[in-house]
């Protein structure tokens, strides 16, 4: 890997070289005479065609597995790149990610439940029958201001 780092270095050290050699000569060809300058502009161009490709070209990769799931398809490119450690890293968060989800749950399920205890305790030491809330007329005497001043008053 270090050996990879040191190639992108040098090469993009030698780029900027040779973005700068170009840029003097670019403003040293205004001076020179029209037929120098296209030659020059000519010789140019040419350059740029022989120049090497960029290293980012030189990464491509064909996948060397086509695997098939189902109606789905997955192309591997052999090595992941993921050493025993890096897997170890994926595993522990995958992990943590699970327990976290089942944490949140069984907190949710516990508030849930909670407010399901409080509501039946209260419906239960209420003087009211619980049939009482089921009735569609007790729900317009609660909203009544007769409801409202005699539960008020208790």
């Amino acid at each position: 890997m270090n050996t990879h780092y040191n190639h992108q270095h040098h090469d993009t050290l030698q780029n900027r070289f040779g973005l700068r050699v170009a840029a003097r000569l670019s403003a040293g060809a205004e001076s020179l005479p029209h037929d120098i300058g296209e030659r020059l502009r000519v010789a140019r161009q040419q350059a740029l065609a022989r120049r090497k490709q960029p290293v980012a070209s030189l990464r491509q990769q064909t996948a060397t597995d086509v695997l098939s799931h189902g109606a789905t398809a997955t192309m591997g490119f052999g090595h992941d790149g993921l050493g025993f450690w890096g897997r170890l890293a994926s595993a522990a968060l995958v992990l943590a990610l699970a327990v976290g989800l089942v944490t949140i749950n069984l907190v949710q399920e516990d508030g849930r439940t909670m407010e399901v205890a409080d509501l039946d305790a209260a419906l239960l030491t209420d003087d009211l029958p619980p049939e009482a809330y089921a009735d569609p007329g007790f729900l317009q005497y609660l909203k009544s201001d007769a409801g409202a001043a005699r539960t008020s008053s208790r």
